[in-house]
């Protein structure tokens, strides 16, 4: 596709914003990036909140604040 003199070039799906938007606007593609980004919060931070040190209190505050923003806004 060509927009004043600018080539653009047709793909299935694609990022914006944070966003998977595709042709078809299919809900599973999102979802499923939105669980591989949780999960990989997940991972990252693993050691701590199976980690004795640290309270149950604290382990909730780093699961909110750092694990479910993942989800949220992947």
């Amino acid at each position: 596709m060509k927009i004043d003199n600018s080539s653009f070039e047709r793909v299935k799906e694609f990022k914006y914003l944070g966003k998977t938007l595709t042709n078809r606007s299919f809900i599973q593609i999102e979802i499923k990036s939105r669980l591989k980004t949780g999960n990989a919060c997940h991972h990252l931070v693993q050691n701590l909140l199976s980690s004795s040190l640290l309270s149950k209190n604290l382990k909730i505050k780093i699961y909110r604040t750092v694990i479910l923003p993942c989800f949220v806004w992947a």
